[in-house]
């Protein structure tokens, strides 16, 4: 069975730049499609950005266009998220997906002054 596991989060100032790292053991993470997700206390969980394992297209929702990208290394079996510009809207816990059913345990990421 897939697992997954997120690091790099952690406190960064606005405007700062964080990279989210997922790393997938138990399975072949080539095997599927990767997204990472946010939530916030009393929100909903939310999608950030996607990449499939077809062609590495990728997909972010608007909020975080042309700060955020997705990336995956098959080779080394794992997602990256790069987030820059940072803003406190940004704060959340974060979490890697894949295949529509493995989640990550998600890893902090709080933007704050």
């Amino acid at each position: 069975q897939l697992q997954l596991v997120e690091s790099g989060g952690g406190l960064v100032q606005p405007g700062g730049s964080l990279r989210l790292s997922c790393a997938a053991s138990g399975g072949t993470l080539s095997y599927y499609g990767v997204g990472w997700f946010r939530q916030v206390p009393g929100q909903e969980r939310e999608g950030v950005s996607c990449i499939n394992n077809i062609n590495g297209a990728t997909n972010y929702r608007d909020s975080v266009k042309g700060r955020f990208i997705i990336s995956r290394s098959n080779a080394k079996s794992e997602v990256y998220l790069d987030m820059n510009d940072l803003t406190f809207e940004d704060t959340a816990v974060y979490y890697c997906q894949a295949g529509g059913i493995y989640w990550g345990q998600g890893i902090q990421v709080t933007v704050s002054s």
